[in-house]
């Protein structure tokens, strides 16, 4: 796998949320707006490709290696949620309105299996440089599936996207002009496991589309 293979497998081949289904937990909770899911795409980008490096840089080393890994788990834990710590900080310090929003599911990025499985199936085995592609991409490919989540169901859910503090776009002329209303469904817990439903099975729907299809054998055993 040459290093642009590497970099964009996590954009469709290996996207951590629609191919893995890892991350079920933050995609779910704060895709109700477009804001919510680029604040937590740039929050997992941050910690996601710092760890990698970092757990790169420790277990390329034999000597340090042979030390971490029989107790290597709870030392990426350690990397991760320090580098949480950071984020949440700079969260609170500069943009409190996000920070408020995102609440519990700052901190709870330390349990994130996409990073903890990034550290410990990829990092842990390559180099730096491979490392810190991987995280770039599987964070890339996370943001990307949330963000998309996100408009689905704040369109669906409320006629709006929230693109980022005052800056809203308001889509219910559309609505007005089909003499419809937004669905308050999808803005709600239940709409979260709807909309994501839906969105899995167009996108394997049409993936499928996409393999060749199967050889048919219509012949019968005396053909």
């Amino acid at each position: 796998m040459n290093k642009l293979q590497n970099f964009t497998k996590g954009f469709i081949k290996e996207n951590p949320l629609f191919v893995t289904v890892l991350g079920m937990c933050p995609s779910l909770a704060v895709t109700t707006s477009l804001e919510k899911a680029l604040g937590m795409g740039m929050g997992v980008f941050f910690v996601l490709v710092l760890s990698n490096f970092i757990v790169s840089l420790v277990m390329s080393n034999p000597k340090i290696a042979e030390l971490v890994r029989p107790v290597r788990i709870p030392v990426y834990i350690v990397i991760i949620a320090t580098l949480v710590t950071i984020v949440e900080m700079l969260m609170h310090a500069f943009l409190y309105d996000l920070y408020k929003s995102l609440g519990v599911f700052i901190p709870l990025i330390v349990v994130n299996c996409i990073i903890l499985g990034r550290a410990e199936a990829f990092a842990s085995e390559n180099k730096p440089l491979d490392s810190v592609l991987d995280g770039m991409g599987m964070a890339l490919g996370f943001t990307g599936a949330i963000v998309l989540i996100s408009l689905f169901r704040e369109i669906l859910g409320a006629g709006t996207i929230t693109i980022w503090g005052n800056l809203v776009l308001n889509l219910n002329f559309i609505f007005n002009f089909l003499h419809i209303k937004p669905i308050d469904l999808f803005v709600q817990p239940a709409g979260a496991f709807l909309s994501f439903g839906l969105i899995l099975a167009t996108l394997t729907a049409i993936g499928n589309s996409f393999k060749p299809k199967s050889i048919v054998k219509g012949a019968t055993a005396n053909e």
